[in-house]
């Protein structure tokens, strides 16, 4: 089995003391530019592998960032991951990511194994299921920072990043109210969750403001999966609904689709809005109407808070704070909330 070469290798071959090599290797400015790029193309060249474990272990941290998200497969959540290493990638930090899968139980499951793996920090999104959280406990007791994105428990001690779920929620309602339709079905997920329940009471503060009432049997929570989404759909078409709120996108395209394929115009007929900002929304005809939903600054102001919370440790561990942090929505306009037609008035070919 060939010999490893250590740094006492690259000392000999350089003429240089293993403390300048062990600073070079990590990058140091304490060891000029030159001496630098002169060390590394040694290393290189001898085959010299890095235990980075054992130089993290000696200075008490992984430089590892775990992520724990609800769900992998979505246009917000890839956006998210990508802010996350544009600016772990900047800090020199890797990153574990882990997925709950929208169940409490394996979040919990991720949560300890993350822990276990001895995580400089964390970022979390909850799943829908979770009702405790008493599984964040061992990083708050042992000041490892934790930074909660998109779906959060308002009176954690740590920093939250969040959009204005209501005043989104409101935009949306409003927006469908000013083109004409009156009678907006709510399809949403479980309002245990804070975005759900924000856009919801957006939802219904705007059909307040306009002086229309609001009708409990207008709403549905599902999954926003395909076969929940369509039932929610069914028992809410009985209602006679004229627009649609819908707080996903994905969940938006099958509402459209199946009302299309009853024979139901949108816009005009039905008016429909959702929420995320997915590329779907732009690719399929009519163009929907959604709430942007900036994932990617979600991501990079997630990771440069827990970037700051770890430098700013005190005796080693993480000042424990409440603060929420709110980046902008945005609504967007597209052809799914064209006006609605009056009674009586028929649209040219």
């Amino acid at each position: 089995m060939e010999k490893q070469v250590t740094i006492y290798d690259l000392a000999r071959a350089l003429n240089l003391s293993t403390a300048t090599i062990s600073r070079a290797l990590d990058d140091s400015p304490l060891v000029k530019l030159r001496t630098r790029e002169m060390i590394r193309a040694m290393a290189e060249k001898m085959g010299y592998r890095q235990n980075l474990i054992a130089s993290n272990l000696r200075k008490q941290q992984s430089r590892t960032i775990g992520v724990l998200l609800h769900e992998v497969n979505s246009h917000f959540a890839t956006s998210v991951l990508s802010g996350i290493e544009k600016i772990t990638t900047k800090e020199r930090y890797d990153i574990l990511i882990a997925h709950s899968g929208e169940d409490g139980a394996r979040e919990i499951a991720n949560t300890r194994n993350l822990f276990n793996k001895r995580v400089d920090g964390l970022i979390v999104s909850l799943a829908m299921t979770t009702s405790s959280m008493d599984h964040f406990s061992p990083f708050f007791e042992q000041g490892i920072p934790v930074v909660f994105f998109d779906r959060i428990i308002k009176k954690m001690p740590c920093s939250k990043i969040v959009i204005d779920n209501l005043k989104a929620g409101y935009q949306a309602t409003a927006h469908l109210l000013d083109q004409g339709y009156r009678r907006i079905a709510h399809i949403t997920a479980s309002l245990q969750r804070n975005v759900y329940e924000d856009r919801f009471k957006g939802y219904k503060k705007a059909l307040a403001d306009h002086r229309i009432p609001f009708v409990p049997e207008l709403v549905e929570t599902c999954s926003l999966n395909r076969e929940d989404t369509l039932e929610a759909l069914n028992k809410l078409l009985l209602q006679k609904p004229d627009a649609f709120f819908i707080t996903n996108d994905f969940a938006a395209a099958v509402c459209m689709d199946a009302l299309q394929q009853k024979g139901i115009r949108i816009p005009g007929d039905m008016g429909m809005i959702g929420f995320n900002n997915d590329i779907l929304g732009s690719l399929i005809s009519p163009k929907l109407s959604t709430i942007d939903y900036p994932g990617l600054l979600m991501g990079e102001t997630a990771a440069q808070t827990l970037m700051e919370k770890i430098k700013t440790k005190k005796n080693g561990k993480a000042i424990l704070e409440s603060k929420n942090i709110t980046i902008p929505s945005t609504l967007i306009i597209r052809e799914s909330t064209g006006k609605k037609d009056r009674p009586g008035r028929s649209r040219k070919a």
